[in-house]
Order: C-alpha cells, then sequence, then structure tokens
C-alpha cells in the first residue's frame, strides 16, 4: 500500500482496538497507519518533549488531557475509546486464589510466594492498592516489577511457582494468551478496588492540519469503530 502514512502512538491496554480500527481504516481509505505501543508514563514523556513525531496519540484520558492543557494535543479532537479493568492473572497449573473480595485478595498476597506487577501506570495502582491493605513492608521481598504489562505474562509463563499472583490490564492479558502463553484471566479486580482505566485520543498539535489523521479520529469514533473497540473487550 503506497501513499500516505500516518503514525499513531498509544498505550498498550487498548492494543488490540487500536490496531484493528488501524487496519480497517486503512482497508477502507488507502492510508497506511503504523502504530507504535508504549506504557503511559513513556507515552507522557515522549509527548512532553516535544519530539514525538506521531500524529495521533492514545492514552488514559487524564494524560490526553494533560497534553490539551499544555498545547501538546488538539483538545476535543478524538474520541474515547473505552475502558479497561485491573485483572489477576497466573500461570495454568498454579494455585488459584480466592479474589472474590478485597479482604481475600489481601489474604492470598499474604500468602503468595511472588507477585508479578509492572512500573506503568496499572502497576502503580497495584503497588498503591498493596500500601492500602496496609502489606507493602511484609510483601516486599516478593514483589517483582516489570517493565510493561506482557513482561507480567511473559514471567509468569517461563515461572515454576506455584503460588504465584501477577496483574495487568484485563485487555492486556487476554492478548497474551491469544499469543499462546500459558496464563490465565483468572478475574477483575474486588468491587471494592476496583481499578478503571479509560482511553482517549487526540491529534497531536504538529498534526491538526493532517486530513487523513483526522479522517482516522472520525473512524474510531464512527459505529464501525466504536464496534471494533468493543469487540476487544473494551468497555
Amino acid at each position: 500500500m503506497s501513499g500516505p502514512q500516518i503514525k499513531m502512538l498509544s498505550a498498550g491496554a487498548p492494543k488490540t482496538a487500536v490496531a484493528k480500527c488501524a487496519d480497517a481504516f486503512a482497508d477502507n481509505s488507502g492510508v497506511r497507519v503504523a502504530c507504535e505501543f508504549a506504557t503511559a508514563p513513556v507515552i507522557r514523556e515522549i509527548v512532553g518533549s516535544g519530539a514525538c513525531d506521531a500524529h495521533v496519540v492514545v492514552a488514559p484520558v487524564a494524560i490526553v488531557a494533560e497534553f490539551a492543557k499544555a498545547g501538546q494535543v488538539v483538545g476535543g479532537s478524538g474520541p474515547v475509546l473505552g475502558s479497561v479493568k485491573a485483572a489477576v492473572t497466573i500461570r495454568n497449573g498454579a494455585n488459584e486464589p480466592d479474589i472474590s473480595s478485597a479482604e481475600n485478595l489481601k489474604q492470598a498476597l499474604l500468602a503468595a510466594d511472588s507477585i508479578v506487577y509492572n512500573v506503568a501506570s496499572s502497576g502503580q495502582y497495584i503497588h498503591s492498592m498493596i500500601e492500602k491493605m496496609g502489606i507493602a513492608g511484609e510483601v516486599a521481598d516478593r514483589v517483582v516489577r516489570t517493565k510493561t504489562g506482557s513482561a507480567v505474562m511473559e514471567h509468569l509463563d517461563r515461572s515454576g511457582l506455584a503460588n504465584e499472583i501477577g496483574f495487568g490490564q484485563a485487555t492486556a492479558i487476554q492478548v497474551q494468551i491469544d499469543k499462546g502463553l500459558d496464563v490465565k484471566l483468572l478475574g477483575t479486580l474486588p468491587a471494592e478496588v476496583e481499578k478503571i482505566s479509560t482511553y482517549g485520543s487526540a491529534l497531536l498539535a504538529g498534526a491538526a492540519d493532517n486530513r487523513e489523521a483526522r479522517d482516522l479520529l472520525d473512524f474510531m469514533a464512527s459505529d464501525e469503530g466504536r464496534a471494533i473497540c468493543n469487540s476487544t473487550g473494551l468497555i
């Protein structure tokens, strides 16, 4: 496919939705879309540096709002794509802890041989949750932090521990399961400590006049685009 190309920088949790929208838009329009995925803190750093060469960014809505306030993106230029829930994952065959309540999850963490979560925004929430449970000191020597959400599942896939608990976004966990990693989505966090992250999109300020990039965002806001996002688990 030749002709114009759009660059999109996106957080990892809505990765499948973003990639499928990009493919569908390219099929419909003939405009290529190159997608790059990074953690929310890295996206904040790239866009904040002023050196981002993407046309479109997809990130948590609070971060998109920060970019708009700083004049780094065009405010209101893109749709909210949907939300994902934080969830618990384990290796297939490992012990399945009871996560039906915050107290049961707390006891499972205290009993775990290893607790795995990332250093990105979703992992920062888990770290805060553990601190609020009052058990951070007790489990500190059993915590494993990874750079990305996918690395959590890769760690569990390689691990031989039978009592290990991992955390990630539900959509990201499912992506790794679909790729063949030997992990399972045990369930989302219990209601008392539920974490829902909502993702929005916007034009980078330097792409304000890019017609193709605006068309991509219009497609993502369309019925077809929303149906694609919903089909990948965004709520």
